[in-house]
């Protein structure tokens, strides 16, 4: 039989490597060469290092098929695959006589095959091979064989690439299962951290209820530390997206030189150093939600950018010159005034009206101090959890007071770091919190900050601070709760520096005072 063999290797070429799905290259090229050469079946093999050969893929007249027969051979066997004959294709008479294929076509020995074989070999390592199997005994012949080899490197590409293809696969699945199980933990973990949902956060929740189902932006206010971040999580995980991407944004944080490229991407040679594609937070964000938190802070010219991504729906990278269109959900969060912002032209007026579609007030901690007992108990399992502590310590009663007439400037954040403080000092005793009231005092009493340029002098900055320090402890300078143990220094060193500011104490002050 006279074959082009230009043509034979093109057209068995674009078979074998014209699709991904190695099933179905292998099926297309097996009913193409089965008119050269007296074929049943083809199977294609890759060979592990560890000593297992896996079949992959099979393909017969009635189409193809993934595998995953895996062959294991004795010791004898292996010296034979790492020896120099491995390379060299083959003609097998019957396979039950071959080295190799007797283990692996071990569930044809009822049948009487002969098969002709082709190892795929890189850098000399054997990667792989493919066999054509014919029933009965010695049906190919030596120009099947020179056939089959034109192939060698067309075929071994398309085990690469099948190989690959499915490694990708098996990792976007693996990377969509994780995701899948971090929301779910997330969620979880949401519902346990929004302490006061049903009590004093009842009226936010609520509001979450009503607008998380919704494709509305949301415009989340309250100081700092007040949990807006949390409260925007529980948005993002009651809503139809709570299966996509939650991307937070501190635009407070990021360099005004970088907030494009961070928040739109950039093409490849947009700019010096752009030496890749880069996806922005909102293009990574798509079909999900992204937080944008501390947008008091984002630039002029970057809210004009951010509005059109509320009112298009499109971004364009840095660089580029088509618009990507994107499915996200907006949540904005600030602690600063943005309608007097607007008023100063700080923010545009425009934008602020585009955020604050549903605004949601988030109130202070000092506004809802049934909560606090309730985040102090939480927080003290938690803090103990990660310090391994063996058994969480008590809340006496007294520290209950202390805790309660708190204002708590810092809301929960504050309240948190405070309980981690105190089990800091308290290990293995009950807590106490004394020492929280001394910021809130300070907090109170502080003189205005100067505005005339000679009051600036820091040692006059620093007898006031001494001063007020002086008041919160009664005019006690030494031992517990004294102005010494307030600031933290030595007792002799703060007499000696109220002596150098002209502060008076002791007998010195009762003599002025009198």
């Amino acid at each position: 039989m006279q074959v082009d063999k230009n043509i034979f290797f093109r057209e068995a070429t674009l078979r074998i490597c014209g699709s991904l799905e190695i099933e179905q290259a292998l099926w297309h090229l097996f009913i193409y060469i089965r008119d050269y050469m007296p074929s049943f079946e083809a199977h294609l093999h890759y060979y592990d290092p560890a000593g297992i050969t896996r079949t992959i893929a099979m393909a017969d007249s009635s189409g193809g098929k993934l595998l995953n027969l895996k062959t294991t051979y004795p010791p004898e066997v292996r010296e034979y695959i790492n020896s120099d004959m491995i390379g060299e294709d083959y003609i097998a008479g019957n396979t039950h006589k071959h080295p190799l294929l007797k283990y692996v076509f071990r569930d044809h020995h009822q049948l009487r095959l002969s098969s002709l074989g082709m190892f795929l070999v890189v850098d000399k390592n054997w990667v792989g091979g493919i066999t054509l199997n014919a029933r009965g005994n010695n049906c190919f012949a030596k120009e099947h064989l020179e056939l089959l080899s034109l192939l060698k490197k067309p075929i071994t590409i398309a085990l690469s690439n099948s190989l690959r293809y499915q490694e990708l696969l098996e990792l976007k699945e693996r990377l969509s299962d994780d995701n899948r199980f971090l929301q779910n933990e997330l969620q979880s973990a949401i519902g346990k951290e929004i302490i006061g949902a049903d009590f004093g956060l009842k009226g936010v929740m609520d509001l979450v209820q009503q607008v998380a189902p919704l494709k509305s932006p949301v415009l989340l206010l309250g100081e700092t530390g007040t949990g807006k971040e949390l409260i925007a999580r529980a948005v993002h995980n009651i809503s139809s997206r709570k299966d996509g991407p939650f991307i937070t944004v501190n635009c407070g944080a990021i360099p005004e030189a970088l907030m494009d490229s961070e928040l739109f991407g950039h093409e490849k040679g947009a700019f010096t150093g752009a030496i890749s594609r880069k996806y922005g937070r909102f293009e990574r964000a798509n079909n999900g939600t992204i937080l944008l938190d501390e947008i008091g802070e984002l630039p002029l010219e970057i809210q004009v950018r951010l509005l059109r991504v509320l009112q298009e729906k499109e971004i364009e990278r840095v660089g580029g010159t088509e618009p990507i269109k994107l499915d996200i959900r907006v949540i904005a969060a600030t602690h600063r005034d943005l309608e007097s912002m607007v008023r100063q032209d700080k923010f545009r007026e425009d934008l602020y009206f585009r955020l604050q579609v549903f605004p949601v007030i988030i109130p202070p901690l000092r506004e809802r101090k049934g909560d606090i007992i309730p985040l102090v108990n939480h927080f003290i399992v938690k803090k103990s959890r990660e310090m391994r502590l063996s058994v969480p310590p008590v809340l006496p009663v007294d520290a209950v007071d202390t805790l309660l007439s708190y204002s708590w400037p810092g809301n929960v954040r504050e309240l948190e770091n405070a309980v981690e403080r105190a089990l800091i000092l308290n290990q293995n005793k009950p807590l106490n919190f004394r020492g929280i009231h001394f910021s809130d005092k300070i907090h109170k009493e502080l003189p205005d900050i100067p505005t005339r340029a000679e009051s600036m002098n820091l040692d006059k900055a620093m007898a006031n601070h001494i001063c007020t320090v002086l008041k919160i402890s009664g005019g006690k300078v030494e031992g517990k709760n004294g102005a010494a143990q307030l600031l933290e220094i030595n007792p002799g060193t703060l007499r000696h520096r109220m002596r150098k500011l002209g502060i008076t104490f002791g007998k010195n002050r009762i003599k002025k005072d009198s």
